[in-house]
Protein backbone atom coordinates (compact mmCIF):
# COMPACT_ATOMS: atom_id res chain seq x y z
CA UNK A 1 0.00 0.00 0.00
CA UNK A 2 1.05 3.49 -0.58
CA UNK A 3 0.34 6.92 0.28
CA UNK A 4 0.82 9.96 -1.56
CA UNK A 5 2.19 12.81 1.53
CA UNK A 6 0.05 16.07 1.56
CA UNK A 7 0.92 19.05 3.03
CA UNK A 8 -0.75 19.94 6.33
CA UNK A 9 -1.18 23.61 7.80
CA UNK A 10 -0.79 23.93 11.16
CA UNK A 11 -2.94 22.54 14.03
CA UNK A 12 -3.97 25.11 15.25
CA UNK A 13 -5.08 26.92 11.99
CA UNK A 14 -6.86 23.90 11.06
CA UNK A 15 -9.56 24.15 13.89
CA UNK A 16 -11.88 26.83 12.78
CA UNK A 17 -13.11 24.38 9.94
CA UNK A 18 -14.68 22.20 12.92
CA UNK A 19 -18.42 22.02 12.94
CA UNK A 20 -19.77 23.98 16.28
CA UNK A 21 -22.45 21.81 18.12
CA UNK A 22 -24.14 23.17 21.08
CA UNK A 23 -22.61 22.26 24.70
CA UNK A 24 -23.70 22.93 27.97
CA UNK A 25 -21.02 25.06 30.01
CA UNK A 26 -20.58 23.87 33.77
CA UNK A 27 -18.88 26.11 35.96
CA UNK A 28 -14.99 25.77 36.98
CA UNK A 29 -13.42 26.40 40.33
CA UNK A 30 -14.87 27.91 43.89
CA UNK A 31 -15.53 30.90 45.33
CA UNK A 32 -18.00 33.93 44.99
CA UNK A 33 -18.09 37.48 42.78
CA UNK A 34 -14.43 39.18 42.65
CA UNK A 35 -13.18 37.81 45.87
CA UNK A 36 -11.30 34.41 44.42
CA UNK A 37 -9.27 36.70 42.07
CA UNK A 38 -7.31 38.97 44.43
CA UNK A 39 -4.61 36.77 44.92
CA UNK A 40 -1.73 39.53 43.85
CA UNK A 41 -1.11 38.60 40.21
CA UNK A 42 -3.50 40.78 37.96
CA UNK A 43 -2.20 38.70 34.98
CA UNK A 44 -3.26 34.84 36.61
CA UNK A 45 -6.73 36.67 37.83
CA UNK A 46 -7.88 37.23 34.12
CA UNK A 47 -7.04 34.33 33.30
CA UNK A 48 -8.78 32.66 36.12
CA UNK A 49 -11.79 34.86 35.39
CA UNK A 50 -11.72 33.75 31.59
CA UNK A 51 -11.75 30.48 32.43
CA UNK A 52 -14.98 31.00 34.33
CA UNK A 53 -16.45 32.88 31.64
CA UNK A 54 -15.37 30.37 28.99
CA UNK A 55 -17.27 28.05 31.53
CA UNK A 56 -20.48 29.92 31.60
CA UNK A 57 -20.91 31.11 28.18
CA UNK A 58 -18.34 29.68 26.09
CA UNK A 59 -15.81 31.56 24.54
CA UNK A 60 -17.46 33.96 22.39
CA UNK A 61 -20.05 34.84 25.26
CA UNK A 62 -18.40 37.34 27.24
CA UNK A 63 -16.80 40.84 26.68
CA UNK A 64 -13.20 42.15 27.42
CA UNK A 65 -14.93 45.01 29.74
CA UNK A 66 -16.90 41.84 31.70
CA UNK A 67 -13.60 40.08 32.41
CA UNK A 68 -11.98 43.33 34.11
CA UNK A 69 -15.21 44.00 36.03
CA UNK A 70 -15.20 40.37 37.23
CA UNK A 71 -11.69 40.64 38.49
CA UNK A 72 -12.47 44.08 40.17
CA UNK A 73 -9.86 46.61 38.41
CA UNK A 74 -10.29 49.34 36.05
CA UNK A 75 -10.64 48.94 32.13
CA UNK A 76 -7.62 50.32 31.35
CA UNK A 77 -5.55 47.60 33.76
CA UNK A 78 -5.85 44.35 31.82
CA UNK A 79 -3.48 46.02 28.77
CA UNK A 80 -0.43 45.80 30.30
CA UNK A 81 -0.62 42.33 30.13
CA UNK A 82 -3.04 41.38 27.09
CA UNK A 83 -3.73 43.78 24.24
CA UNK A 84 -6.92 42.66 23.55
CA UNK A 85 -9.70 39.89 24.63
CA UNK A 86 -8.22 37.78 21.33
CA UNK A 87 -4.75 37.55 23.25
CA UNK A 88 -6.39 36.90 25.99
CA UNK A 89 -8.03 33.52 25.12
CA UNK A 90 -5.03 32.62 23.10
CA UNK A 91 -3.25 32.49 26.15
CA UNK A 92 -5.97 30.23 27.80
CA UNK A 93 -5.76 28.19 25.19
CA UNK A 94 -2.28 27.79 25.06
CA UNK A 95 -2.26 26.45 28.24
CA UNK A 96 -4.92 24.23 27.57
CA UNK A 97 -2.73 22.66 24.63
CA UNK A 98 0.24 22.76 27.24
CA UNK A 99 -2.30 20.76 30.07
CA UNK A 100 -3.23 18.47 26.91
CA UNK A 101 0.10 17.74 25.71
CA UNK A 102 1.18 16.60 29.16
CA UNK A 103 -1.84 14.43 29.32
CA UNK A 104 -1.08 12.96 25.79
CA UNK A 105 2.71 12.04 27.42
CA UNK A 106 1.13 10.39 30.33
CA UNK A 107 -1.19 8.58 28.46
CA UNK A 108 1.03 7.60 25.53
CA UNK A 109 3.54 6.41 28.64
CA UNK A 110 6.58 5.85 26.38
CA UNK A 111 4.34 3.01 24.36
CA UNK A 112 3.54 0.64 27.13
CA UNK A 113 2.41 -1.63 27.66
CA UNK A 114 2.41 -2.12 24.02
CA UNK A 115 2.43 0.82 21.02
CA UNK A 116 -0.95 0.17 20.67
CA UNK A 117 -2.84 -0.33 23.49
CA UNK A 118 -0.65 3.15 24.77
CA UNK A 119 -2.16 4.69 21.41
CA UNK A 120 -5.93 4.00 22.10
CA UNK A 121 -5.08 5.28 25.55
CA UNK A 122 -3.86 8.83 24.33
CA UNK A 123 -7.51 8.62 23.05
CA UNK A 124 -9.31 8.00 25.97
CA UNK A 125 -7.24 10.59 27.57
CA UNK A 126 -8.44 12.97 24.61
CA UNK A 127 -11.79 12.32 25.97
CA UNK A 128 -10.75 12.60 29.46
CA UNK A 129 -9.36 16.26 29.15
CA UNK A 130 -12.45 17.32 27.08
CA UNK A 131 -14.43 15.82 30.09
CA UNK A 132 -12.67 17.26 33.27
CA UNK A 133 -11.47 20.70 31.01
CA UNK A 134 -14.89 22.06 29.09
CA UNK A 135 -13.27 25.33 29.47
CA UNK A 136 -9.43 24.84 28.24
CA UNK A 137 -11.42 22.97 25.15
CA UNK A 138 -13.38 25.44 24.22
CA UNK A 139 -10.85 27.60 23.72
CA UNK A 140 -8.60 25.51 22.33
CA UNK A 141 -11.38 24.46 19.53
CA UNK A 142 -14.06 27.17 19.60
CA UNK A 143 -12.17 30.38 20.59
CA UNK A 144 -12.64 31.89 16.68
CA UNK A 145 -10.11 35.49 16.20
CA UNK A 146 -11.08 37.61 13.84
CA UNK A 147 -9.78 36.64 9.78
CA UNK A 148 -7.55 39.83 9.92
CA UNK A 149 -5.78 38.99 13.16
CA UNK A 150 -2.24 37.17 13.00
CA UNK A 151 -1.96 33.43 14.15
CA UNK A 152 -1.02 33.74 17.67
CA UNK A 153 2.93 31.59 17.10
CA UNK A 154 3.08 30.38 20.83
CA UNK A 155 -0.62 28.87 20.58
CA UNK A 156 0.49 27.29 17.14
CA UNK A 157 3.32 25.76 18.82
CA UNK A 158 1.33 24.45 21.79
CA UNK A 159 -0.86 22.73 19.55
CA UNK A 160 1.57 21.42 17.21
CA UNK A 161 3.63 19.87 20.24
CA UNK A 162 0.65 17.63 21.48
CA UNK A 163 -0.22 16.96 18.09
CA UNK A 164 3.61 15.59 17.28
CA UNK A 165 3.15 13.22 21.31
CA UNK A 166 0.28 11.14 18.23
CA UNK A 167 2.49 11.65 15.61
CA UNK A 168 5.46 9.96 17.59
CA UNK A 169 2.91 7.34 18.64
CA UNK A 170 2.80 6.42 14.67
CA UNK A 171 5.28 6.34 13.67
CA UNK A 172 6.89 3.55 16.34
CA UNK A 173 3.80 1.87 15.53
CA UNK A 174 5.34 1.71 11.66
CA UNK A 175 8.24 1.44 12.31
CA UNK A 176 9.21 -2.20 11.50
CA UNK A 177 7.05 -1.90 8.16
CA UNK A 178 8.53 -0.97 4.47
CA UNK A 179 9.15 2.21 3.83
CA UNK A 180 6.78 2.00 0.72
CA UNK A 181 4.12 0.56 2.92
CA UNK A 182 3.76 3.53 5.83
CA UNK A 183 1.18 6.31 5.70
CA UNK A 184 2.04 9.48 6.17
CA UNK A 185 2.32 9.83 10.39
CA UNK A 186 0.84 13.73 10.40
CA UNK A 187 -1.65 12.09 8.45
CA UNK A 188 -2.65 9.54 10.26
CA UNK A 189 -2.15 11.57 13.84
CA UNK A 190 -4.44 13.50 12.44
CA UNK A 191 -7.32 11.00 11.40
CA UNK A 192 -6.81 9.98 14.84
CA UNK A 193 -7.17 13.37 16.55
CA UNK A 194 -10.32 14.25 14.50
CA UNK A 195 -11.83 10.96 15.35
CA UNK A 196 -11.71 11.85 19.07
CA UNK A 197 -12.88 15.39 18.51
CA UNK A 198 -15.87 14.35 16.66
CA UNK A 199 -16.81 11.50 19.46
CA UNK A 200 -15.85 13.99 22.25
CA UNK A 201 -18.17 16.62 20.43
CA UNK A 202 -21.36 14.92 19.81
CA UNK A 203 -21.28 12.51 22.56
CA UNK A 204 -19.55 14.70 25.76
CA UNK A 205 -21.38 17.40 27.07
CA UNK A 206 -19.96 19.07 30.05
CA UNK A 207 -18.77 15.24 31.47
CA UNK A 208 -21.94 13.84 31.26
CA UNK A 209 -23.49 11.21 28.76
CA UNK A 210 -24.92 11.67 25.03
CA UNK A 211 -28.34 12.83 24.81
CA UNK A 212 -28.76 9.86 22.26
CA UNK A 213 -28.67 6.43 23.70
CA UNK A 214 -25.19 5.06 22.58
CA UNK A 215 -24.59 0.96 22.29
CA UNK A 216 -21.18 1.65 24.04
CA UNK A 217 -19.47 4.72 26.27
CA UNK A 218 -17.86 6.82 24.11
CA UNK A 219 -14.86 5.30 25.33
CA UNK A 220 -15.11 2.04 24.20
CA UNK A 221 -16.52 4.01 20.72
CA UNK A 222 -13.62 5.87 20.35
CA UNK A 223 -11.55 2.42 20.70
CA UNK A 224 -13.28 0.40 18.11
CA UNK A 225 -13.10 3.36 15.81
CA UNK A 226 -9.16 3.54 16.05
CA UNK A 227 -8.91 -0.16 16.03
CA UNK A 228 -10.81 -0.67 12.54
CA UNK A 229 -9.20 2.13 11.01
CA UNK A 230 -5.82 1.04 11.81
CA UNK A 231 -6.37 -2.68 10.58
CA UNK A 232 -7.75 -0.16 6.97
CA UNK A 233 -4.64 0.69 6.67
CA UNK A 234 -3.02 -2.44 7.45
CA UNK A 235 -1.94 -2.22 11.35
CA UNK A 236 -4.01 -3.55 14.58
CA UNK A 237 -3.44 -7.72 14.64
CA UNK A 238 -5.93 -9.52 16.97
CA UNK A 239 -6.34 -6.52 19.11
CA UNK A 240 -10.25 -7.07 20.28
CA UNK A 241 -12.62 -4.22 18.93
CA UNK A 242 -15.33 -3.52 21.52
CA UNK A 243 -18.63 -4.93 21.20
CA UNK A 244 -22.31 -3.49 21.41
CA UNK A 245 -23.61 -3.30 24.48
Amino acid sequence: MKFKRQAFEPLCQRTSSIIKLPMIWCKQGHGAGRDRYHHGNLREALLEAALDLIAERGPAGFTFAEVTRLVGVSPAAPYRHFRDRNALLAEVARRGFQRFEVDLVEAWNDGRPEPLRALVNCGRAYLAFARQRPAYYSAMFEARPPPEAEADADLVQAGERALAVLRGAVEILWARAPKNQRPPPRMVALHIWSLSHGIASLFLNCGEGSRQPLPMTPEDLLEAGILLYLRGLGLGGGEAVPADR
